[in-house]
């Protein structure tokens, strides 16, 4: 009642109807209020006796603290100390184990050295050399362990040292006595006789008294142990290899002579007339079979205990060891010393070259029964299969090793070529022989229903033939190379035909760099060389026309479409030849205005001096020009003889009249003497026209003289003018229709006019004609 009340005082605007609503809402949180109650009393033990729980773990509590704090105080110091003492004792522990392994390491060492000397003692030398093993390995066991120096050990190492080179000199002693070399002095060990005192003496034939046989596998055993035995082995291997192996590869003569005695087997050399210079491969290989199979009778075949780090097999022979040493270098020296030489020259002796590889196959399966080889293919075996390559390869080296030496020899030595020269050869099968069918059915036909298109007018068998001229006698045997090389092409494997046509190509490449270089100072000295250089070119050049189309159906498929040809090589061979005898014709020109430069311009000729100054230079032009025609006669085809001279000649006389032409004043009496110089050229300038030797046959050519000398005529007119009135000048100009006014322009001819003759009204009469 009081809280209505309080909420009504509160409110003051609540209604009657809004009251029951109010009334009816409190009455039911009354009930709400009670089951709280309810509740609160089922709890209220609970909780009480949490806190009774919260009392005791507080107790609790304390006691830990209380606990901890003794345990910090008396237990943790009292454990510090009991981990210390344990720590100490642990060091001490290792220390102590470290201490006795190295004192067992040491006595092991010890004994090691104790057993190696007694079994040294008593020659047991494979067990003491293990024993040395033993005593090397235990002293890397004491000299790894890091931080335990001892001053020992170095003492240790010494003395192991010393034992070590001490078994390696008595193995190298008992070595000595079982292999003994007797060899030629050093000086002399190159030489057929030196190595005839070559021997090898093997005392490991086991005797009646020794039925064990000498201690050779002890020994080599020994060295394996102690890891010397490749060192042995090389050494062994360089002397067989250099006074036994190499002598019988190197001298055909020599011949393996083998003794056996009751307690030595002897190798030695016998000698023997060679039927050739290089000896079969066939007998090489059965040399070295010989003396592979006596040493591995008395020396090889000893089985040895490699010492390995893995746990294989490791039981190996000596031959097996000996021949991983040298049968690279062997190998190698019989392809360069025997094999090489066996290679055919011929492809028609390749079929021959199966008995040599049969002969290499049965000689590896020799060595490999012996154990000397692997089972694995050497390269001797490949190299002598591989003879198709070989035989190209050595055929091509032997072609342009010729071409070269051909090359390089003198050019001077020659030979004279007709329209008839040919290249001797076999003649090659017509590749049109499959014609004849069609021949044949053309025969069918009736005479009337032939037509003849033939024309009436035939060409020279010589219109495309060489001229006669001369070549060095090396090119013509170049080009027969060239010919053979090719024929030999036409017979080999496809890939023999390519290298060998590819070699002639490289033998004409090979010529137009070396020959211009190696003869270049004599070509360019000496007239006569370049003549010659400069028809060795165009023979050349016009065998390379027809070159490849001769071959060109013989040759592999390869080369038959269009490959096989050398027409690419003919302009550089023409323009090579060309270019050379240019040049020695500038350097003749040079020397021809060099004389005519001493004759002083042909002036003041009514002085003494001078007119011997200008006969003396045409003296010496002449002079030259008929020392030409001496070394180019019968040397130049007769056509470039008859222009290279002609050309020389008109260089002359063009000089003469450029410098008469342009003199301003000429006197009677220079006139004369002028026309005197200048018949001298007439009548001495065509002798120099002699190609041919026999003088009869050169008169054509000497006649022919204004074909080849442009300025001839020229020449001729001004000798004219030389002796003429102004009237006969007059006439030879003739209205500029004369043959002067062919040679000379209307100036030129008033010059001479106005240097010949003095002013006068005659004069000027006839320079007015002139025009």
């Amino acid at each position: 009642g009081s809280l209505v009340a309080a909420v009504l005082a509160h409110s003051g605007r609540l209604d009657k109807e809004d009251l029951g609503t109010r009334i009816g809402r409190l009455s039911r949180r009354g009930e709400v209020c009670n089951v709280i109650n309810k509740k609160y009393n089922e709890f209220l033990p609970s909780m009480e006796s949490a806190q009774e729980l919260v009392a005791q773990v507080e107790g609790l509590s304390s006691n830990i603290d209380l606990l901890k704090a003794g345990i910090e105080n008396e237990v943790q110091r009292d454990l510090n100390v009991a981990v210390a003492e344990f720590t100490e004792l642990k060091q001490q522990l290792e220390r102590d184990t470290l201490v006795l392994s190295v004192l067992k390491k040491l006595q092991e060492f010890d004994a090691a050295i104790k057993d190696y000397n007694t079994a040294l003692l008593e020659k047991n030398y494979v067990a003491a050399a293990q024993q040395l093993e033993k005593a090397r390995s235990n002293l890397k066991m004491l000299q790894c362990r890091k931080g335990f120096e001892l001053k020992i050990l170095k003492a240790l190492g010494t003395e192991l040292t010393v034992q070590t080179q001490n078994m390696l000199y008595h193995l190298g002693e008992e070595w000595q006595k079982l292999v003994v070399w007797k060899l030629p002095p050093s000086k002399e060990s190159s030489s057929l006789e030196s190595v005839m005192h070559s021997e090898l003496h093997l005392h490991t034939v086991p005797s009646k008294e020794e039925i064990a046989g000498p201690p050779v596998a002890s020994v080599l055993q020994a060295f394996a142990v102690l890891g010397e035995l490749h060192t042995k082995l090389k050494i062994f291997g360089q002397l067989l290899l250099k006074y036994i192996l190499k002598p019988l590869i190197f001298y055909p003569s020599l011949q393996p002579l083998t003794e056996e005695q009751s307690d030595v087997f002897i190798l030695r050399f016998k000698s023997e007339e060679p039927n050739l210079d290089h000896s079969s491969p066939m007998e090489v290989f059965d040399k070295i079979k010989l003396v592979f199979t006596v040493l591995h009778k008395y020396l090889l075949n000893v089985p040895l205990e490699q010492p390995a780090e893995d746990k294989k097999d490791c039981s190996v022979t000596l031959a097996e060891l000996l021949g991983d040493t040298i049968w690279e270098e062997l190998s190698d020296c019989l392809i360069q010393n025997c094999l090489v030489n066996s290679i055919p020259t011929n492809s028609s002796k390749l079929e021959q070259y199966i008995e040599v590889i049969k002969s290499t196959e049965e000689f590896e399966s020799a060595l490999k029964n012996m154990q000397f080889l692997k089972g694995d293919v050497t390269d001797l075996l490949k190299y002598a299969r591989n003879v198709n390559s070989h035989f190209a390869n050595k055929k091509c080296q032997d072609v342009i090793v010729a071409a070269r030496n051909l090359m390089t020899s003198e050019i001077h030595n020659t030979v004279k070529i007709t329209p008839d020269s040919c290249v001797a050869l076999p003649r090659l099968p017509d590749p049109g022989a499959g014609d004849h069918l069609e021949t044949k059915k053309t025969s069918k036909l009736s005479y009337n229903d032939m037509v003849n298109l033939e024309n009436k007018t035939k060409l020279s068998q010589y219109t495309f033939s060489l001229p006669t001229c001369r070549i060095s006698s090396s090119v013509e045997k170049l080009v027969e190379l060239a010919y053979q090389t090719l024929l030999e092409a036409t017979a080999s494997t496809d890939q023999c035909c390519i290298q060998l046509f590819y070699s002639v190509r490289n033998i004409f490449q090979l010529f137009y760099d070396v020959v211009p270089t190696y003869h270049k100072e004599n070509l360019q000295k000496l007239p006569q060389l370049a003549a010659i250089h400069h028809n060795n070119c165009m023979y050349i050049a016009h065998h390379l026309l027809t070159l490849g189309h001769q071959f060109r159906y013989r040759l592999t498929n390869i080369l038959c479409d269009g490959a096989a040809t050398f027409v690419d090589l003919v302009p550089g061979f023409r323009r090579l030849g060309m270019e050379c005898f240019l040049a020695q014709m500038r350097v003749q020109k040079g020397e021809i205005l060099e004389r005519l430069s001493s004759a002083r311009n042909f002036s003041n000729m009514d002085d003494e001096e001078n007119y011997c100054a200008a006969n003396k230079a045409i003296r010496q032009v002449l002079h030259q020009l008929k020392r030409l025609g001496k070394v180019w006669q019968d040397v130049l085809p007769v056509n470039v003889y008859c222009k290279a001279m002609g050309t020389l000649l008109n260089t002359a006389l063009t000089e003469i009249v450029t410098r008469i032409a342009a003199l301003e004043d000429i006197s009677a009496e220079d006139a004369d003497r002028l026309y005197s110089l200048c018949r001298t050229m007439v009548e001495e300038g065509p002798k120099v026209f002699t190609p041919l030797p026999e003088d009869e046959k050169n008169k054509k050519y000497q006649e022919e003289v204004p074909v080849y000398v442009q300025k001839w005529m020229t020449f001729k007119e001004l000798m004219i003018i030389l002796q003429a009135n102004l009237q006969e000048i007059v006439d030879q100009w003739a209205d500029g229709k004369g043959p002067l006014a062919a040679e000379f322009s209307a100036a030129e001819v008033k010059s001479l006019i106005r240097a010949l003759f003095q002013n006068t009204e005659r004069r000027a009469a006839a320079l007015a004609k002139i025009k």
